[in-house]
């Protein structure tokens, strides 16, 4: 069960988190690419609320249950772009955070798939979604079902 009920207990704050998101969204990454970071952060922080609900969101955009499923060994498999595996190894980067961050080798590989704009919006979904990871987890918040 839920611990606290963010949207109720801190409105204006978590109505300026929707907007965030919502500014994502309409950014110029591509949706299959910011799908798969929300979920491999999720993965990676264990919260599973987002992981159910993007997962979902990606199925309804067309992603596959086989990528999916390989998600969390992204880098043994062959069903990623470089684009993806990109994205893929700059969010594991950022949500680990190790004593030197992001390295300058993830980076160079980021800026050769993607755009500024496509960029802003990889370092803004990854900030995003762990910031949603560290609300949903330690709140216990739940998959909201079928």
């Amino acid at each position: 069960m839920s611990r606290l009920t963010m949207h109720e207990a801190a409105p204006e704050v978590y109505q300026a988190w929707l907007a965030a998101e919502t500014a994502i969204r309409r950014g110029p990454l591509d949706a299959t690419v910011r799908e798969l970071v929300k979920i491999r952060v999720s993965q990676i922080n264990g919260c599973l609320f987002c992981i159910d609900m993007h997962s979902t969101e990606a199925r309804k955009l067309g992603e596959t249950e086989r990528r999916l499923w390989h998600l969390n060994a992204w880098r043994e498999s062959e069903l990623f772009t470089p684009a993806e595996r990109a994205a893929l190894e700059y969010a594991e980067a950022t949500t680990t955070l190790g004593a030197h961050g992001v390295s300058d080798e993830i980076w160079a590989e980021v800026e050769k798939n993607f755009d500024d704009g496509q960029r802003a919006g990889l370092v803004a979904v990854t900030a995003q979604i762990n910031l949603w990871n560290r609300i949903g987890v330690p709140l216990r918040l739940e998959p909201l079902g079928e």
